[in-house]
């Protein structure tokens, strides 16, 4: 605590949001993770796994379209801490009697938790717009790109968690120990983030929701297609297939994935360099179109070699680090330029706008994941997947070229 008080308070404020995040993200991969292995152990079909995140995905929507709109009124702390405090209860719902953990109760918890996600997420990458001085987008990349890698770090591990805790102490001592442990962070939260953080100074109204900037718009339609193109193979379909197609147990499949997302997040935290070292300039929309087109070549490969039955085992796992790469720089990108192109004043208004198209894709690449999988298979997924990344890379044609400026990354 002393070696907090001594830095900056930009530092201070970003370290303690970083947190937050950090924390929230473990509970939100351990609790997807215990989720889906939980409930396909008991039975439930890859479809109706499918339909127990339906609502956190509708609600996620929702939120970022309100959310933002309530960043701008109450400030930016209050959200990030309304939001840890509906994760705990959203855990502690699941805590009930063994009974009670219907589908329609089960969803239920999932709608909280899904607000509760990204309302935290909406906060946190708002906040880092404000932390940084306008002049310094080459800083803004890096803090940008450092925030989402260390998340999806986390929720890698978040993975293993849910599948470890999952096997050592069953469904329910799991879900206690995260609705504990995330009400301690809460606690801190409260009496340590910066009051009044990004409230805006001229209140917004309820229409203003929906952005008017065309660049906003454009990049938020190449979202909800990037991440529908990822969750239409990666959140039932993928696990599922691992557990039946090839065997694998609980730790195996929690661990695998696990592993991908961790390597997901460092490969985000580590894009600004990837992006720029040859010419050393901030990333445009050219940047985002390249690397949409060479995104959409990877579940197209693995679908052919799962169609001839080549090496299946070997191709998936080495297609999805591949893809993974691709995929976290594709989402850097994205993360870095929504936060470029939103407004000073009401930052939030823009970044919940562009989540909510962020959540619109993840909804309906899960409602599909679930659907496609059981009707047609992995392999119709991925090509599903390569479809949504080209609709990106057409997409990303209409985002800004700049002149870039130089940078020191």
């Amino acid at each position: 605590m002393t070696a907090l008080a001594k830095l900056s308070d930009e530092i201070r404020q970003y370290l303690i949001i970083t947190t937050n995040y950090w924390a929230f993200t473990l509970t939100d991969g351990a609790l997807r993770m215990l989720v889906v292995l939980h409930f396909y152990s008991l039975g439930y079909s890859p479809l109706q796994i499918a339909m127990l995140f339906l609502f956190y995905e509708i609600f996620g929507v929702i939120t970022n379209l309100v959310g933002g709109w309530l960043g701008a009124h109450i400030g930016l702390n209050k959200t990030m801490n309304i939001g840890l405090l509906l994760q705990v209860v959203a855990l502690s719902m699941l805590l009930v009697p063994s009974e009670w953990l219907t589908v329609i109760w089960v969803m239920a918890a999932q709608a909280l938790s899904g607000v509760a996600k990204d309302l935290n997420k909406m906060s946190a990458k708002s906040a880092i717009k404000l932390l940084v001085p306008k002049e310094e987008n080459g800083q803004l990349y890096k803090w940008v790109a450092a925030l989402t890698g260390s998340k999806n770090a986390l929720k890698g591990v978040g993975f293993f968690l849910g599948g470890g805790l999952l096997t050592l102490i069953g469904f329910k001592g799991a879900v206690l120990v995260m609705a504990l442990g995330l009400m301690i962070v809460w606690i801190f939260s409260l009496f340590s983030l910066k009051q009044e953080l990004g409230r805006a100074k001229n209140k917004p109204k309820f229409s203003h929701v929906f952005s008017k900037s065309q660049s906003v718009n454009v990049l938020s339609a190449a979202r909800m297609f990037l991440f529908g193109s990822r969750d239409v193979w990666f959140v039932v379909a993928l696990p599922v297939y691992l557990s039946t197609s090839f065997g694998w147990d609980h730790w195996y499949v929690g661990g695998f994935l696990a592993l991908w997302v961790i390597g997901y997040g460092a490969v985000q935290g580590f894009t600004p360099r990837l992006t720029t070292r040859s010419k050393h300039r901030l990333p445009d929309g050219k940047d985002a179109l390249f690397w949409a087109l060479a995104l959409s070549l990877i579940p197209v490969m693995i679908a052919v070699a799962l169609s001839y039955n080549w090496h299946k085992e070997l191709v998936l796992i080495v297609g999805l680090m591949i893809f993974g790469v691709l995929f976290a720089i594709n989402s850097a990108l994205h993360s870095y330029l929504i936060v470029s192109y939103a407004g000073e004043d009401g930052v939030s208004l823009d970044v919940g706008f562009y989540y909510m198209a962020n959540a619109m894709g993840r909804l309906i690449g899960t409602v599909l994941s679930g659907w496609l999988y059981q009707s047609y298979g992995l392999g119709f997924c991925l090509w599903v997947s390569a479809l949504f990344i080209v609709i990106t890379a057409v997409i990303s044609l209409y985002l800004p070229k700049h002149k870039r400026a130089s940078v020191s990354i």
